[in-house]
């Protein structure tokens, strides 16, 4: 007792003892040391050390352990090793040489290896491997921890699990849950596809990921990437959220949003949520909205496989040299037929088409041939004077191309036109007001060289100057300029048309066409 204080007595170290030898003696090169041969056997606490030789430290409560060196902690933890320095004073057991910690179902190997036993952690940094009975990881540095079961890789970690390759520059990973916690840019590689992460977690025994950071999963030549994304491997579906961008290197287009879905093995996908198609495949980008796009592949494997890309609804399109609006759209590569539904309009450049329904097919990604389905109308506007439009209708219109351009039309069905001829300088001549049952257009560098009606009409040509203002439009005339999209960012902006300016019902009943299933499942 001091000052009225009691005084803290400090706690006593355990001591290292040693147990059994067969042979014991001093050297004069080791003056400090007690030399132990044959069968030597060390404790300190709970824990059991055995060597064929050894240097024993009595006054420092340390030990140098040589050949079959052996140490046991409980019996879950095993160290072997050549070589050993354990200090019973700090309790770190320095294992050098063929190092071996068995711990249950994981093994760990290095040249290498210190072993604190205060914080129950084994630490090498010369070069590793561990392995438990789902994985094998290699690193340059990691520790080990048998109680939490957790370890930490550093420096050109690789885990390697038989149905991927994960090569990282930091990693921790459970061998408990089997799981690796990703805190560094790490590459997964498969047979089926590569992963690019730099944070998040994957379970190596149910093969499900969660990553975050912009996360890259590529999968033959389609990749999927947003700021979070999960994976299973077992079902091969893949799920991006926000900022997704999902790619298709072959086919050379791409669709963004804000939720993504991929399922690898029935190569299906869809986007939702601001969602954007964008095609690149003929240099000038198109670039299409809706509230979903989707992709599904049907008859895989198969030489019948083709696929299906779906928009719906309030589609809106743009590229520089076509426009178009419409309720849902489809494309099939079996008959390379994009379909538009449900009110369509296409512009190109000062000329509006639109209809019931709109097919557009496809040779090598160039337009072949277009057809409009049911109460069809071209509208043109004249670009002498905009306030005047050429307009013709009919049942229906068939327009044919040849490297991309225009080169002839067929009209079919009750076809009637309002026409403003021009002269050799490009003078309005009047305006021609004509009836028939079908008018072939023929065209020639986009310009009309020649119209045939069957049967003939010659119509009425009112002069400029006496044109009736009531025979100025068709009955079914409109021009959908307050709809167009006007760049590639209005394609957010919906707009519908205008009640007076919707096409009256069919009478006859809705169009039926092979892909109208594809819209009853949503």
């Amino acid at each position: 007792m001091q000052d009225g204080r009691t005084q803290t007595q400090p706690k006593q170290k355990s001591k290292v003892y040693l147990l059994r030898a067969d042979k014991l003696k001093k050297d004069a090169l080791h003056p400090d040391a007690q030399i132990v041969v044959g069968n030597v056997v060390f404790r300190h606490d709970s824990v059991y050390m055995y060597c064929d030789s050894a240097y024993y430290y009595d006054k420092i409560n340390s030990f140098e352990a040589f050949s079959n060196v052996r140490m046991e902690q409980g019996d879950t933890l095993f160290l072997y090793g050549d070589r050993l320095y354990y200090d019973g004073l700090t309790q770190i057991a320095q294992m050098r040489m063929n190092v071996r910690m068995e711990n249950r179902t994981t093994t760990l190997l290095t040249d290498s290896l210190n072993y604190d036993r205060i914080f129950n952690l084994g630490y090498f940094f010369d070069g590793g491997t561990m392995m438990d009975d789902q994985n094998v990881l290699t690193s340059e540095w990691g520790e080990y921890s048998p109680s939490t079961k957790m370890s930490v890789f550093y420096y050109n970690v690789k885990l390697e699990n038989p149905q991927f390759t994960m090569l990282s520059d930091t990693l921790k990973y459970s061998t408990l849950t089997k799981v690796a916690n990703i805190v560094g840019p790490s590459d997964i590689y498969s047979d089926n596809n590569y992963i690019y992460s730099e944070s998040g977690y994957y379970d190596t025994q149910t093969g499900k990921a969660d990553l975050y950071q912009r996360s890259v999963l590529t999968s033959d030549s389609k990749q999927l990437t947003g700021d979070s994304l999960f994976y299973d491997r077992n079902t091969g579906i893949g799920e991006a959220f926000s900022n997704i961008v999902m790619t298709d290197t072959l086919n050379k287009n791409m669709m963004l949003g804000d939720y993504g879905y991929y399922n690898e093995k029935l190569k299906s996908a869809f986007v939702t949520k601001n969602a954007v198609a964008i095609d690149y495949s003929q240099g000038d980008s198109l670039f299409l909205h809706a509230d979903t796009l989707s992709m599904n592949t049907f008859h895989l494997d198969t030489d019948s496989m083709y696929r299906e890309v779906k928009a719906y609804h309030k589609v809106r399109f743009y590229r520089t040299d076509v426009q178009g609006v419409a309720d849902s759209l489809v494309f099939s590569s079996k008959d390379s037929c994009l379909i538009m539904y449900k009110d369509p309009v296409l512009w190109n450049e000062n000329q509006q088409l639109l209809g019931e329904q709109i097919n557009i097919y496809m040779n090598d990604s160039t337009i072949d041939w277009a057809h409009i389905i049911n109460q069809a109308l071209s509208v043109e506007q004249i670009p002498v004077d905009t306030t005047l439009f050429n307009q013709i209708s009919g049942k229906e219109i068939k327009a044919y191309f040849e490297d991309g351009l225009m080169e002839k039309v067929e009209v079919i069905g009750s076809v009637r036109l309002v026409y403003y001829p021009m002269d050799s300088d490009s003078l309005l001549i009047g305006m021609n007001v004509s009836e028939t049952s079908q008018l072939d257009i023929y065209l020639e560098n986009q310009q009309l060289e020649r119209m045939v009606m069957s049967p003939k009409s010659n119509g009425t040509l009112y002069p400029m100057s006496q044109i009736p203002l009531e025979k100025s439009h068709l009955d079914n005339f409109v021009w959908f300029d307050y709809i167009r999209p006007l760049n590639k960012k209005d394609i957010f902006n919906w707009r519908g048309k205008k009640l007076e300016d919707q096409l009256k019902k069919n009478v006859r009943g809705p169009i039926e066409l092979p892909n109208q299933h594809l819209f009853n499942d949503k």
